[in-house]
């Protein structure tokens, strides 16, 4: 049968069904059992490797049905299997409704289980190979777009069908398609890349209509959205991704409607320090400088890069807001703090506006750089993917954000960049105060590559403070990665297929941004 069927059984008899769990076994299956549903809900939220559920109706507890829709909610593509004592008309129009797969009645009937396992498993195959067909047509499609000169907006568009694809054919374990999606995403980003080269500088001038960006967040999509009567919740996930975004929303939408998903450009460098910054002030980094130089922090200094949100917020609804407004700003940065904002969900209801800056992710991909562990469970994009839902689903963010959804709040979930996997090494030679980042640097006197950078030698005209008269900018083209000589191999290889931000690319630059209510 090739690789094993994995199947999560859930029943509270379980020890009735020996018969029929040793006939799967001996025909190659590979049988997990639970005798609850929070326990069968567990499996699936540490295992993404079960392709099919039996689910017995009538546990106690969370029932088959309850656990079926809950199920569903994080993975509407996982076959479901209910069995049943009987045959009740209501109790299975209630689970077709619910979308099941297929139904059994007790006892079971050896052959029975595998006539559905094998109709399920092969309808899979058929969904693979459609998914896979659909996609060779699409494809097409999406070549000539990203040849054919797209605006800000249609780039958005395209960029959200790639995403689009990579999730379809995620689910469809479709390896050879995937491949060919990865080259075409390359591809798209290279396009991507000459698209930021000609237009930056003349968006940040003014001199063209651009995208939204970082510093107009606040102000054009969410002081013109409160409500009064209705306290609102802003929440910053550092370095969410489209792609992530779209994994966690199955979750999110069992407690959330959402009303819009928009989305705005990060600034250049997409960095936590320059596009972070931006957002909460409601300003470009060169005028953060001018105005509260005390709060500026350049790359080459020790401090802490992102201590001043806060007052920096403080200032933008004071010069922006005529009313006056009751607001809080939390930053989340460890298990301790998250806790502590969980218990303390309720208080913040008393605000017009909470700012939560969570960094899980971003300390996520900063581990997995540093963690051969994380870079095993985080080893390509799929599974990047994969531990983002795992940590969502049991974090204590998600925890808090259930209970405030039986209240009547707007939450708008956003990030402030996105990351890119990096596989192209980029020999870069500066002086001591250029930055670390490895994928833009600021310094004097330079040397690089020009095929793998956009290089800015006036930092001003696109709203970035220098450090000195001479300094300068360069940004990483997608997949580089810079690098000095000294040690060059050594930390090629350290950093090679690590996910980084900072440069340009679909991933870093195409920020998520969504608007939701408390259903």
């Amino acid at each position: 049968m090739g690789e094993k069927i994995k199947i999560l059984w859930a029943d509270d008899e379980i020890e009735l069904l020996k018969p029929q769990l040793f006939f799967l076994e001996k025909k190659g299956y590979d049988v997990t059992t639970v005798s609850n549903g929070h326990d069968a809900l567990d499996v699936l939220a540490e295992h993404n490797d079960i392709d099919v559920v039996f689910l017995d109706e009538s546990m106690p507890g969370l029932t088959g049905l309850e656990t079926l829709t809950r199920i569903k909610k994080v993975d509407s593509r996982m076959p479901i299997v209910m069995i049943t004592k009987n045959e009740a008309e209501n109790l299975m129009e209630e689970a077709i409704g619910s979308e099941i797969d297929d139904y059994l009645i007790k006892p079971v009937n050896p052959n029975q289980l595998l006539l559905t396992l094998k109709k399920l498993i092969d309808n899979k195959r058929l969904i693979s190979e459609k998914t896979a067909s659909d996609y060779q047509i699409e494809f097409r499609q999406i070549l000539m777009d990203i040849n054919s000169g797209l605006s800000y907006e249609e780039w958005v568009e395209t960029y959200k069908k790639l995403i689009s694809w990579e999730l379809k054919l995620d689910s469809s374990d479709t390896q050879e398609m995937g491949e060919i999606l990865a080259m075409q995403k390359s591809e798209a980003n290279t396009e991507f890349n000459k698209f930021i080269n000609k237009h930056y500088e003349d968006w940040m001038e003014g001199k063209e209509d651009g995208p939204m960006m970082s510093h107009q967040l606040m102000k054009e999509k969410v002081f013109p959205k409160l409500d009064p009567d209705r306290p609102s919740f802003f929440l910053l996930l550092d370095n969410l991704r489209f792609d992530q975004w779209k994994i966690i929303e199955p979750i999110i939408t069992g407690a959330f409607r959402v009303e819009k998903e928009d989305y705005f450009y990060s600034i250049l460098p997409t960095s936590t320090q320059y596009s972070r910054n931006s957002i909460f002030s409601g300003m470009l980094p060169s005028d953060i400088y001018k105005h509260y130089p005390e709060w500026w922090v350049f790359d080459s200094e020790k401090e802490g890069k992102n201590n001043f949100e806060g007052e920096l917020f403080d200032k933008l609804v004071k010069r922006v807001m005529k009313t006056t407004m009751k607001s809080a700003y939390i930053k989340v940065t460890s298990t301790h703090k998250a806790k502590q904002f969980s218990d303390n969900i309720y208080n913040y209801l008393n605000n017009d506006l909470t700012i939560i800056v969570y960094n899980f992710i971003d300390m996520m991909s900063h581990a997995r750089t540093e963690m051969e562990v994380l870079k095993e469970l985080a080893g390509d994009e799929k599974a990047y993917r994969s531990l983002t839902r795992s940590w969502f689903l049991n974090s204590p963010l998600w925890a808090a954000l259930q209970k405030i959804a039986e209240k009547d709040i707007q939450l708008f979930v956003t990030t402030d960049h996105g990351t890119i996997r990096v596989n192209q090494p980029s020999k870069v030679v500066g002086d001591r105060e250029t930055t670390t980042n490895l994928r833009y640097k600021m310094g004097r006197n330079l040397k690089f590559q020009n095929k793998d950078v956009l290089a800015i030698s006036d930092p001003q005209k696109v709203g970035l403070p220098k450090a000195n008269v001479s300094s300068s900018f360069i940004f990483a083209k997608p997949d580089v990665y810079f690098l000095y000589p000294n040690n060059y191999n050594y930390y090629n290889n350290f950093y090679r297929n690590t996910f980084q931000h900072g440069g340009i690319s679909l991933e870093e630059v195409i920020c998520p941004f969504i608007e939701l209510t408390s259903r």
